[in-house]
């Protein structure tokens, strides 16, 4: 009897590549509107959209309008908005007392998703870089961003923005202890179901460029940040501050930039299983939406070549401008 030899070649991973369908049906990662958290900038005024020019396609929105927004999102399948103040020149200190003042841009805007009767997630921003003079995170004294009088003011802007409504706070100042210190104060105030999504692995990045400028912070800052920000090389420091915010309290973690740290996602997810997200910055969105805008790549399938990556690497969401533009492609 002749041997039966196998036709060559015996596997063809093709036939699942084949149709449209069939790729469908073997997908390993699938995006969904309801995988991001759309970040969206608040301005003083009434009826405003100003573009923002180093951030094409994304402007800053007076409160009115962010109520807009966010019942554009929620008709869209988006769960989560997360805001982010353009504070006037005026109003940034040194003492940074904006930051929580009950009817800054955040809150207000806060309370008047509230009031509307959205059923989506406000998500609000701890830092003071938005409010301070100095254009940091921090309050800075003799050149150096001190850590424990910073932590106290972080938390009376955190309580402030508990009072007006936010279902998620997001420090991400990257100051040491704040995740404990904000979460024993929500408690103490009855706020035990405000969650905590930390900026835990966030990374002296380059790509914020865009950001500073869309919050009115560029030129502001003093030096850099990267006293309290993490060196971009450093991958093992990364699993030792998202473990370190866990116990202290956080409900979900965060990497911040996305897509050049895909890595210390991936290890993230595996290490601790807890709900991960990463922040597509204004600088991954601006190289892919300014080239896009030239002709350089195809928009559309960057765009969500780009946020399969984030699924891909192990987020349960991201953080991205682009959130309203893909969710609108992914509802057909």
């Amino acid at each position: 009897m002749q041997p039966i030899h196998a036709p060559y070649p015996a596997a063809r991973p093709r036939r699942l590549r084949r149709t449209p369908a069939i790729r469908a049906l073997v997908a390993e990662t699938n995006l969904a509107p309801s995988d991001f958290i759309w970040p969206v900038f608040v301005r003083e005024g009434e009826g405003i959209s100003e573009p923002i020019a180093s951030m094409p396609g994304v402007n800053r929105l007076s409160v009115d309008r962010v109520v807009e927004a966010a019942r554009e999102a929620h008709g869209l399948g988006i769960p989560a908005i997360c805001l982010f103040p353009y504070t006037p020149p005026e109003k940034k200190t040194r003492d940074c007392a904006e930051a929580w003042n009950p009817v800054n841009l955040s809150n207000t805007a806060t309370r008047s998703i509230k009031d509307a009767g959205i059923d989506i997630a406000v998500m609000t921003d701890v830092a003071l870089d938005p409010y301070n003079i100095d254009g940091h995170d921090g309050f800075v004294e003799d050149g150096y961003v001190v850590n424990d009088r910073t932590v106290e003011a972080l938390v009376k802007q955190a309580l402030s923005q508990a009072a007006a409504g936010a279902d998620i706070i997001g420090p991400s100042d990257m100051m040491d202890g704040r995740i404990g210190a904000i979460r024993a104060a929500l408690e103490a105030k009855g706020h035990q179901n405000v969650l905590l999504l930390s900026y835990a692995a966030k990374f002296a990045s380059a790509f914020y460029g865009p950001f500073r400028d869309a919050v009115g912070a560029s030129g502001r800052l003093t030096g850099d940040k990267k006293t309290y920000q993490q060196d971009p090389g450093n991958g093992d420091e990364a699993m030792r501050l998202i473990a370190r915010d866990l116990a202290e309290g956080a409900d979900m973690i965060m990497v911040k930039p996305g897509m050049p740290y895909l890595d210390v996602i991936r290890r993230a997810r595996d290490t601790f299983g807890a709900p991960t997200f990463a922040y597509q910055v204004s600088g991954e969105y601006a190289m892919l939406a300014g080239a896009s805008e030239r002709g350089w790549l195809d928009g559309e399938r960057v765009m969500m070549e780009s946020l399969t990556a984030f699924k891909r690497a192990g987020c349960d969401g991201v953080l991205t401008y682009f959130a309203p533009a893909a969710a609108r492609l992914l509802n057909g």
